[in-house]
């Protein structure tokens, strides 16, 4: 097993557990819960960027400002909805960020997408269908919250695209995390401070967030796209495992055929866009 493989495994891990936390975190305001994740990393970046003389502000100003709020609202709606419904049916349904990424990069970038794309799009949404039209768990808000939540994904993957080649990644990632913490005031009201065990979930959602940032990063460094794609998805096998175990979230046979019509969509649209490169 390559280095990389092992990073991403790493990754996807801490990035479940963070997911596992903020469904733990329900009695707190989301945007609260989106508080605690931004604070546990911005305060490791923030002082780093200082030391190292980064950019905090940044040349693109609006579309940094966009990339910001638009992770904030994705993670607001994304943190509603997993406290609401299965944590793995939640992960599985805002893995359509990079369907709704690519039909913007397609209107707004140019970025072609082959036919290939758009059937594996058709396989990730019939899967869509099929894990909320037979798990009468998912209703109509989460589901709708979840939606939202993957097109500003998409936006948030345009985004970062266009910036990547005119910004410092830590600039990017930093207006993310003032974003969130910026708009997370904007609830002060619904506050509350943190009792006993709940600590250990507001400390963990931050660190975690952070370390799954650190070693994604890091995989895709030393490995190759394509060689690391499949296993970006061990996250919901993490994270439906911990939902079994944690909070006794189990599923029936057409529900998990949705799950996987769902995976088998995303991991075919990689392949395709692979594909393609090497024509």
């Amino acid at each position: 097993m390559s280095q990389g493989i092992r990073f991403i495994l790493f990754a996807t891990l801490a990035f479940a557990v963070m997911n596992a936390m903020a469904k733990e975190l329900s009695n707190f305001h989301p945007l609260q819960v989106v508080f605690f994740r931004a604070m546990g990393t911005w305060i490791f970046i923030f002082p780093y960027m200082l030391v190292n003389r980064v950019s905090i502000k940044g040349t693109h100003i609006k579309p940094l400002l966009a990339r910001g709020i638009l992770g904030v609202l994705s993670l607001a709606c994304f943190f509603v909805a997993v406290q609401r419904i299965p944590l793995g049916s939640a992960i599985s349904i805002r893995y359509l960020g990079p369907i709704f990424g690519a039909f913007l990069a397609y209107y707004y970038l140019k970025e072609k997408v082959n036919w290939m794309q758009w059937l594996s799009f058709a396989i990730a949404f019939s899967g869509v269908i099929l894990l909320k039209g037979f798990d009468i768990r998912i209703d109509f808000l989460s589901l709708g919250l979840l939606m939202i939540s993957a097109i500003f994904v998409g936006g948030v993957f345009v985004l970062i695209r266009y910036l990547s080649d005119k910004e410092h990644y830590l600039t990017i990632i930093n207006y993310f995390m003032m974003s969130s913490l910026v708009l997370s005031l904007c609830f002060i009201e619904y506050w509350r401070m943190p009792l006993n065990y709940e600590w250990f979930a507001v400390c963990g959602i931050g660190t975690t967030g952070l370390i799954g940032q650190i070693y994604m990063t890091r995989a895709f460094l030393t490995e190759e796209t394509s060689v690391l794609a499949p296993f970006k998805y061990m996250e919901l096998i993490y994270a439906m495992i911990m939902g079994y175990f944690i909070f006794g979230e189990s599923y029936e046979l057409i529900p998990m055929l949705g799950i996987i019509l769902i995976m088998g969509g995303m991991l075919s649209n990689v392949w395709a866009k692979e594909k393609v490169k090497t024509v």
